[in-house]
């Protein structure tokens, strides 16, 4: 079994699909590992047993499932082959932890199930995650459910106090963050990925790593099961849950995705963070303020950035310092976005050669006119189309001081 898992990778992998082995606890609640030592036989054959006793203690009445519990079952159960989760490491902020945001650690949670989840605000990949997220902890918090949002920025803004309580706040989110801006517990984890999560037992065993979107009923029910095991090792003869269903994400949201359309890849503009060169001819040239031009009848390739303009390239941006600039792009999406940075400039899109963009495919940071105006460090949603397909933007972007990051798609 495979599931399709989209992601950012923090040596700027992009968009991917990536099969991950399927090791079954509980029968139809599916736990994803990526350590092959997890697949290790013996503790295969002690699932599979567990597996017998919960099917044949579960029972469903409308929405609600219930599991009959056997303390025993859970009782000796071998977890050698489980690895222990690394506490929070450097954390340089707190946001909606207890007593007015003071410090936590996973000390904090001991008996609980807690799900730790890596992300930073402008990732799509993350972005789109999060209702699944704030179901999760809406319908399980009361059970001995928890989740600790690790932000590790990717961007020097991202490490601002302010910009991810923000961000937090835009969201919804309600569980705790922690802002993990020198990547200490990112490290102690092992990570490379944005989204990525562990599923943490009561004893403090990671049980399930997920690396990026999708897979969200799989995880739910990982939910479950940890769950009941903890209410069986508590004492409790059954525990039940609400199965209604997950949130729905609106198609013209910008947290909807096809998980089964390729779309182009992200685009990073900092010249230490770029896969491919710029269209121009003179390319990316670091540090430097560059006159970008496109000369007549050149043949837009698709994937590919075009300048026209003064821009200064810095390590994870370029930034306009001229009066005006215009950007180019051919891709392949449903939505298009931007990550940028700045105080009261702006653009205005175009796309497929129209004059103006159709009302229809406006972007949420759009107005009708298709102008956008900065107002901070973060992603701006540029068109959101009816269906994928294959499309040329045009920014035209006036004031001094823009500064782009990336293009990401949905």
């Amino acid at each position: 079994m495979t599931r399709q898992t989209f992601f950012k990778n923090k040596d700027n992998i992009s968009a991917a699909i990536m099969a991950i082995a399927v090791v079954s606890l509980i029968v139809g609640f599916a736990i994803y590992f990526n350590n092959p030592s997890f697949n290790k036989s013996a503790n295969l054959l002690q699932q599979q047993k567990i597996d017998k006793a919960i099917s044949a203690a579960t029972s469903k009445v409308g929405n609600t499932i219930t599991i009959n519990l056997d303390k025993s079952k859970f009782m000796n159960i071998d977890k050698s082959q489980f690895q222990k989760a690394p506490n929070l490491t450097q954390i340089a902020g707190y946001i909606n932890t207890p007593n007015n945001n003071q410090p936590i650690n996973l000390a904090n949670y001991n008996g609980k199930v807690i799900l730790i989840d890596f992300w930073t605000y402008s990732c799509i990949n993350c972005i789109r995650t999060i209702p699944y997220l704030n179901d999760w902890y809406s319908k399980y918090a009361d059970k001995g459910f928890v989740i600790i949002g690790v932000h590790s920025p990717e961007f020097e803004f991202e490490k601002n106090y302010d910009n991810v309580k923000s961000a937090v706040q835009k969201f919804g989110i309600k569980y705790p963050v922690v802002l993990d801006n020198n990547l200490g517990t990112w490290n102690a984890y092992g990570n490379q990925y944005w989204p990525r999560h562990y599923l943490i037992d009561t004893q403090g065993y990671i049980r399930e790593d997920h690396i990026g979107e999708g897979g969200y009923a799989e995880t739910e029910k990982t939910i479950q099961s940890l769950l009941a095991e903890r209410a069986a090792l508590d004492g409790f003869k059954q525990i039940s849950f609400n199965t209604k269903a997950a949130p729905t994400i609106n198609t013209k949201s910008l947290q909807y995705i096809d998980l089964s359309k390729q779309t182009t890849p992200e685009i990073y503009l900092g010249y230490s963070y770029a896969r491919s060169p710029l269209g121009n001819s003179q390319n990316f040239e670091p540090e430097q303020t560059v006159t970008y031009t496109i000369p007549p009848n050149t043949s837009l390739q698709p994937n590919i950035v075009y300048l026209e303009g003064r821009w200064k390239n810095n390590r994870d941006n370029i930034e306009l310092q001229g009066d005006s600039g215009s950007i180019i792009l051919t891709y392949y999406a449903k939505a298009i976005n931007i990550v940028a940075s700045g105080k009261g400039q702006t653009g205005v899109v175009t796309e497929d050669g129209n004059t103006k963009i159709p009302i229809k495919s406006i972007g949420a940071d759009l107005n009708k006119d298709g102008k956008f105006t900065l107002n901070g460090q973060r992603l701006y949603n540029l068109a959101l189309h009816d269906s994928y397909g294959v499309h040329s933007i045009i920014i035209n972007v006036k004031g001094k001081g823009f500064q782009l990051y990336t293009f990401t798609f949905g």
